[in-house]
């Protein structure tokens, strides 16, 4: 959806933008190309393989900052700047750790049950499987995996870590194989290995502090552009362009208008086009939504 999420950054050429999801950069490549002598690009990725990317891109109008974007207005401050003209995240995970099969991310390899996107952390998806209760295990798997059998599929994996420790994707492939409906095999896998992957990187809960400063450091009429996968993340974005809490409770003024410090662009969700899901088919589950900082009161 490189073209929508372009198009919904309404991009100046002598303007300041932050790609927090840098990636592959295919996105940051595109923003560069849009911009003029004077424009600026801050790119976020915690990745350590996004940063060896990211070195590829010979442009002196691009920073490259190796963190999570939970800390967007803090490092952006450290590099001077205090408001940016567009911001576009392109949220869950990117085709390099898809396709690394010792990332652990993708359920068609055998790798390390990892899960980790920013592998400076301490905690991976093999110790939540073989430490976590089953009850915290069963919890984990609804709130983040939406699994319908989330507590036999705890069950299982507790189970099956009591004769050997779950170490690889395999193993946990394996752990859960009679819990898997026929048929749907490949989508239940998918769905677990979400909830850990989220649990292992607080990805949620960074999502929602990102959002809260791209308020802070949007100028009045600055666009935030945001790409989703699956619904946990793209309720917290509509909620919050709605009402600007995550809850999507509104509140009005006096008057009646919404006390939301953005308002959404986009009508809805944009979805891929049927001629992008011929080429790549795991824009099937994006969807995308464009959103406006509103005057300062």
């Amino acid at each position: 959806m490189l073209s929508e999420a372009l198009d919904g950054l309404n991009i100046r050429p002598d303007g300041m933008y932050v790609d927090v999801t840098f990636g592959g950069g295919g996105h940051s490549r595109a923003i560069l190309e849009r911009l003029g002598e004077s424009g600026k690009l801050y790119a976020f990725d915690q990745d350590e393989d996004a940063k060896v990317e990211s070195e590829k891109v010979k442009d002196e109008r691009m920073t490259f900052i190796n963190e999570n974007f939970r800390y967007l207005k803090s490092f952006l401050r450290l590099h001077g700047v205090r408001k940016v003209d567009g911001i576009l995240a392109d949220l869950g995970v990117s085709s390099h750790q898809f396709d690394v099969a010792e990332r652990g991310f993708s359920t068609r390899f055998d790798g390390a049950l990892d899960l980790r996107m920013d592998r400076r952390g301490e905690v991976t998806a093999a110790d939540l499987v073989n430490n976590l209760d089953e009850n915290e295990l069963g919890r984990l798997l609804k709130l983040y995996g939406e699994l319908p059998n989330a507590r036999q599929m705890a069950k299982a994996i507790v189970r099956a870590r009591g004769e050997k420790t779950i170490a690889t994707t395999s193993d946990l492939k394996a752990a859960v194989s009679h819990h898997l409906p026929r048929g749907m095999e490949n989508k239940y896998l998918a769905m677990l290995f979400q909830a850990l992957r989220i649990e292992v990187n607080g990805e949620l809960e960074a999502l929602k502090e990102m959002l809260q400063q791209a308020c802070e450091v949007l100028v009045p009429g600055g666009r935030l552009v945001v790409i989703s996968y699956h619904s946990l993340e793209d309720r917290l974005v509509k909620n919050f362009i709605k009402s600007g809490n995550f809850e999507g409770e509104v509140e009005k003024d006096f008057y009646g208008n919404v006390l939301s410090p953005m308002k959404a662009v986009s009508r809805g969700a944009i979805q891929a086009s049927d001629a992008e899901l011929q080429v790549n088919n795991r824009a099937r589950s994006a969807r995308l939504r464009v959103a406006e900082r509103k005057n300062e009161i």
